[in-house]
């Protein structure tokens, strides 16, 4: 049965926060990018952005301020939301072809009407540093050495740094989009753990998600993860973005000086973020919890930049 209120241990789980581990990885790219700087080789990243999504606009210039932190050269293509799949099809090809262009990235969502599929795999898998061209999906669930969606890798490198113990562990991802949980689900079982994927038509969800040590919520809904899901003692790693705009709820979900905190951050901006794990809930079970905001999506840009790194080394060298 599951654990009362009451029964939960009375020990709060550590936070797992994503910034250490991101600078870490951020000041070995940029080591790195000095390297190959010397030997006349710059890490080129192209970004494109078609339309005008405030967020987008947001993630891609994020981006672009990291390339030009670390040394990397980046490349930005802002193209009007009437662009042709024909006219955004040539601006892939052309960048295919550009033996400097290390990455390219097409920033998602694109506007509607807009085939994302076609167009993603119109991108030379050797320059797909967000991982999602069918032959370096074809190749992670092969075990062999691929450009890796940013945000799953992002969850490993947060777990192996931490030193949370992933061979012979028993792992839950709650999802299964092809950009997180998939690949979140091969990663893991990359590194020996046995995994268990859960998705909407799961049955008992909370008998399967208890046996896990290392709990991975990546279904897009607000709290879904409660204490009664969680083993004592787990690692659970949440990967959920969703904007909060209801005070009553951000007030269950959080507690004391938290709440109100997010109470008045609702009231100023109109949401916050908060991931798919009941943050209140899961601190009373768990051993270690990653926040939202503040934990694995901090490490998807520093993942990004490290798949440029290493599409740049493999154009070198055939390393990386």
């Amino acid at each position: 049965m599951p654990e009362t209120k009451t029964e939960q241990r009375s020990v709060r789980a550590l936070p797992l926060v994503g910034a250490p581990v991101a600078d870490a990885i951020k000041r070995e790219v940029a080591a790195e990018a000095a390297g190959l700087k010397a030997a006349g080789v710059v890490p080129c990243l192209a970004t494109v952005l078609v339309g005008d999504d405030p967020a987008s606009a947001v993630y891609v210039r994020n981006k672009v301020r990291a390339c030009e932190e670390l040394g990397l050269l980046s490349e930005r293509y802002d193209l009007p939301a009437g662009t042709t799949m024909d006219e955004l099809l040539a601006l892939v090809r052309s960048l295919n072809a550009r033996e400097e262009v290390d990455g390219i990235l097409v920033q998602l969502p694109l506007p509607r009407g807009t085939d994302e599929a076609r167009v993603l795999d119109a991108i030379d898998p050797a320059k797909d540093v967000d991982g999602f061209h069918p032959v370096n999906v074809g190749r992670l669930s092969l075990g062999q050495p691929s450009l890796v969606p940013c945000t799953p890798a992002g969850v490993i490198e947060l777990l192996a740094r931490a030193g949370v113990e992933m061979r012979g562990a028993h792992a839950c991802v709650v999802g299964r989009s092809n950009i997180v949980g998939r690949p979140a689900a091969q990663l893991l079982l990359q590194q020996d753990a046995t995994v268990t994927v859960c998705h909407s038509r799961t049955r008992d969800l909370c008998s399967v998600t208890r046996e896990a040590d290392i709990l991975v919520a990546a279904a897009g809904r607000i709290g879904l993860v409660r204490g009664e899901h969680i083993k004592p003692g787990a690692t659970v790693i949440d990967v959920g973005v969703n904007k909060l705009d209801d005070e009553n709820l951000a007030r269950e979900l959080f507690e004391g000086e938290e709440a109100e905190r997010r109470v008045e951050i609702i009231r100023r901006r109109g949401f916050t973020l908060v991931g798919d794990v009941h943050p209140a809930e899961a601190a009373a079970v768990a051993g270690r919890l990653t926040p939202v905001p503040g934990g694995v999506g901090l490490l998807t840009i520093a993942m990004l930049m490290r798949n440029t790194l290493k599409a740049a080394k493999r154009r070198v060298n055939g390393d990386g």
